[in-house]
């Protein structure tokens, strides 16, 4: 017998969420809701572009997977090299390590991330891989690894090198990951400043380049990037009331517009929108009714959260309902595929998930199947 549950009822919003009204002045942009994974805007956000010190965030997150695999730790120290101390003297950003320098990973990385050092970048890159050609290739193979199709790496930093591409999806992809699996280390990226005691002069103190960490909005990242093909760059990341929203956006003309807009964009996602949770990963859903089982229900979940995204004021009916061919024969085995759970909006499916039973339950023995047998011949209950 097929059987159809309706859980829940709540608003939804259209499909569509682009808005015709609302401008970004940057060439490119993206803005995404972390939770729900919805994009609430965008514009040539395919277009390949040159990353800069975006490229950094990849570099940090090779450091990160060595440093939770204990390939690595924070305490180890690296030796710098001249090449890597070339770029502290060259005009480049830089957290300023001499020749001969032993860095620990951690300064490294701050030296990376806060002060978006070129030199600190070589340092690790030649640290962990012997060259940074070599890291480049590690850079590359991971950003496959986890979708970004259209970008390779040629170097640690993002300095100016034709090879060293990307989009803005693909920023977006790599930034989501970053957030996603190393959140004991994304702390370095909300840092306001890194104080470099360096050898020869006295402590330099470097300010986070990330406009929007100063401006009270729940910034906690990501990243700028300035190339002057490019121009200015920047990979945010703003955490209010348990929602986040992620924008990359690239091409501004200049430092205040990139801190403006980007400010803009953000302000205008948590404005319109709101992130609804429909479910929680190994949390029960509802309960299955079972035939011949030593227990007449058991409880189904799915094995992900599950959120969707809501634009205030244009809000239309979203119908949540769990699907099963029931009542359940016993046995059923804990984790068993036992239904869907389908999201509608206007009655078209736009989404659907597995449901699994959260505990086994073991078939009756023959005299209570046969009780039950009879029972439901004469009453018609399972």
């Amino acid at each position: 017998m097929f059987k159809k549950k309706i859980i829940f009822l709540i608003l939804f919003s259209l499909v569509n969420f682009k808005s015709y009204s609302f401008d970004i002045k940057a060439p490119s942009v993206i803005l995404q809701d972390y939770l729900s994974g919805e994009i609430l805007y965008e514009k040539d956000a395919d277009r390949e572009i040159y990353p800069a010190s975006m490229t950094k965030i990849m570099t940090s997150i090779i450091a990160f997977e060595m440093l939770k695999s204990g390939e690595i730790s924070l305490d180890d120290k690296f030796l710098v090299s001249e090449k890597a101390w070339k770029l502290s003297t060259a005009g480049y950003s830089s957290m300023f390590i001499m020749v001969g320098d032993q860095v620990s990973v951690e300064d490294l990385l701050r030296g990376i991330i806060v002060a978006s050092g070129n030199d600190a970048c070589i340092a690790l890159a030649e640290g962990i891989a012997g060259s940074e050609e070599e890291f480049s290739t590690i850079m590359t193979s991971k950003a496959k690894e986890i979708g970004m199709y259209n970008t390779n790496f040629s170097n640690s930093s993002g300095i100016n090198d034709p090879d060293n591409y990307s989009t803005l999806k693909d920023i977006l992809i790599m930034s989501n990951y970053l957030i996603k699996n190393f959140p004991n280390y994304y702390r370095y990226f909300s840092e306001e400043e890194f104080t470099w005691d360096r050898t020869g002069g006295d402590p330099i103190t470097q300010g986070n380049r990330n406009p929007l960490l100063y401006k009270n909005i729940g910034a906690d990242g990501i990243k700028t990037g300035y190339l002057a093909v490019e121009k200015y760059s920047l990979a945010s990341s703003v955490e209010r009331n348990g929602r986040r929203l992620i924008a990359v956006a690239s091409g501004f003309k200049t430092k205040k517009d990139r801190s403006r807009e980007s400010m803009k964009l953000h302000m205008w996602g948590f404005t319109n929108f709101d992130t609804i949770k429909i479910s929680s990963d190994n949390k029960k859903i509802t309960d299955f009714d079972v035939w011949l089982g030593k227990k007449n229900k058991v409880d189904g979940y799915v094995k992900q959260d599950i959120y969707k995204t809501i634009k205030k004021g244009r809000k239309k009916e979203l119908k949540i309902t769990v699907e099963y061919d029931g009542p359940l024969k016993a046995p059923i085995r804990k984790d068993q595929e036992i239904g869907l759970l389908k999201i509608y909006y206007k009655n078209e499916l736009i989404d659907q998930h597995k449901i699994f039973s959260n505990s086994e339950v073991k078939k009756v023995n023959l005299f209570s199947r046969i009780a039950k047998s009879i029972n439901y011949l004469i009453w018609g209950d399972v």
